[in-house]
């Protein structure tokens, strides 16, 4: 199944199976940790057709192709790849005591997102909170009836959903709206000349790619790409908050540098980069970045044969599209955490599965538009978001939860991880998960913290 899996992903951006391919997992299947859903299997899937794209730039390049081997349970590691980073022997706390599932006044529950200051000081306005804690928020929750605190949320440009079942957000005019959607899709932008891979000895060596995203998903993407060569830089603006632990999980490989898309000056250094770059990847909410003059067809225009990667919550259709999001936001309003306990006790997954698929699928899509950069010339957008991988998931059906661990045995896990000095200190953290035959991945640098490089190409 997992094989077919990672061929019908591949086959919605237009890449059929090849005689010469050669994909294979190992490891046993879901479940792996307590979860119902099918995240091995999800995860791996994902991750096998990224090898397969690594495997074609590799063709392109040299003629020959590459094994390709995924093993399931590193696979599904993986997808909550930040919890097993150890900064110098210590776990680096990422998440804010007052995130999490409030119930409300007509016996429902909300899921509010505080991870970051702006956003927690949000909610807690909102709500009518009385003080800075869990209690005086719970309280303050309590006298919202849930739709309409889900609102008040969103309104306020904070983050929060209320937990749904499946079948509820199924009806759920978004859900309807997204239903609709493949969980990837490209589609050309402008036209542009054939052009090859700049020369090297990896599968993306000489590719320059533009990494304009936070927290998960997009950083994911970047990482992959960075893996297998790439030249990626990480791009954020010194006034926008990040959690500067999940660097050291997503970093890898990459150079970090500041923007300010404020002040003229940055957009002229983002403008005279892009002219430069082979891959644009932003994860921000459709249209931000076109109201800030970088549009997908803009950035082609400015460098034609782009490959743009769009990588955000709820998509680029429906009603809730321009909507912000996490992982844990999208989980409980398509109800995943209600099947992963119940729609009144709901628990979210033991994996951010969302944000790390859609993590894999954006890197995918950018190899996908740069073989076809080769072959057709053009320039491309990729398109994925949490909530497709949210439909894709559930899509796959459920098994028995009770057979999963709560975690991997620690000489299995051992296998995994990795240790990396660098401005960080010592971590601890898992090594790629994609095994080739001939190019194995890897990182050519540690993290490193954001503005730590100029914004140039290396």
């Amino acid at each position: 199944m997992t094989g077919a899996l990672a061929y019908a992903i591949l086959g919605q951006l237009g890449r059929d199976r090849r005689a010469d391919d050669s994909l294979s997992f190992t490891g046993g299947g879901d479940p792996v940790f307590v979860t119902p859903w099918r995240i091995a299997e999800a995860g791996s899937a994902a991750l096998g057709a990224v090898g397969l794209a690594i495997s074609d730039l590799w063709r392109l390049r040299t003629g020959k192709p590459q094994a390709v081997t995924i093993d399931r349970h590193a696979a599904a590691a993986s997808l909550r790849s930040n919890t097993y980073v150890l900064q110098n022997g210590e776990k680096p706390v990422s998440w804010d005591p007052l995130a999490g599932h409030y119930p409300t006044r007509d016996n429902r529950v909300m899921f509010l997102h505080t991870n970051h200051p702006h956003h927690r000081a949000g909610a807690l306005r909102i709500a009518g909170a009385g003080a800075e804690t869990r209690e005086a928020l719970a309280a303050a929750v309590a006298l919202w009836d849930g739709l309409a605190i889900e609102a008040a949320i969103a309104d306020g440009n904070c983050v929060g959903g209320l937990v749904r079942s499946r079948d509820e957000w199924n009806a759920h005019p978004h859900g309807i709206a997204v239903a609709g959607l493949p969980l990837i899709d490209i589609v050309k932008i402008g036209e542009a000349p054939q052009r090859p891979l700049p020369k090297g000895d990896r599968p993306l060596s000489g590719v320059r790619a533009f990494d304009l995203t936070r927290v998960l998903a997009g950083p994911t993407s970047g990482r992959v790409l960075a893996e297998n060569g790439a030249d990626v830089l990480h791009v954020a603006a010194p006034h926008l908050p990040y959690q500067t632990e999940i660097l050291m999980d997503t970093g890898h490989g990459k150079r970090c540098t500041w923007i300010d898309l404020r002040e003229p000056a940055g957009v002229e250094t983002m403008t005279a980069l892009l002219r430069e770059a082979d891959v644009f990847t932003q994860g921000y909410r459709p249209g931000t970045l076109a109201a800030r003059g970088f549009s997908p067809e803009r950035v082609a225009e400015l460098r034609p044969g782009i490959v743009c990667v769009s990588i955000c919550a709820y998509g680029h259709a429906g009603p809730w599209a321009d909507r912000r999001g996490f992982d844990s936001i999208v989980q409980n309003v398509t109800g995943l955490s209600a099947t992963q306990g119940t729609l009144a006790k709901p628990r979210n997954l033991p994996v951010q599965a969302l944000d790390y698929i859609a993590g894999y699928l954006g890197a995918l899509g950018a190899m996908i538009g740069l073989a076809r950069r080769i072959e057709q010339g053009g320039s491309w957008l990729v398109r994925v978001s949490l909530v497709q991988v949210a439909h894709w998931l559930a899509s796959l059906g459920t098994v028995e939860a009770g057979d999963g661990l709560a975690e991997l045995s620690e000489p299995e896990l051992a296998r995994y991880l990795m240790e990396s000095d660098g401005p960080f200190g010592r971590l601890r953290h898992l090594k790629p998960v994609v095994q080739l035959s001939d190019t194995q991945p890897f990182y050519t640098r540690p993290p490193e913290p954001l503005g730590s490089s100029p914004a140039r190409w290396a």
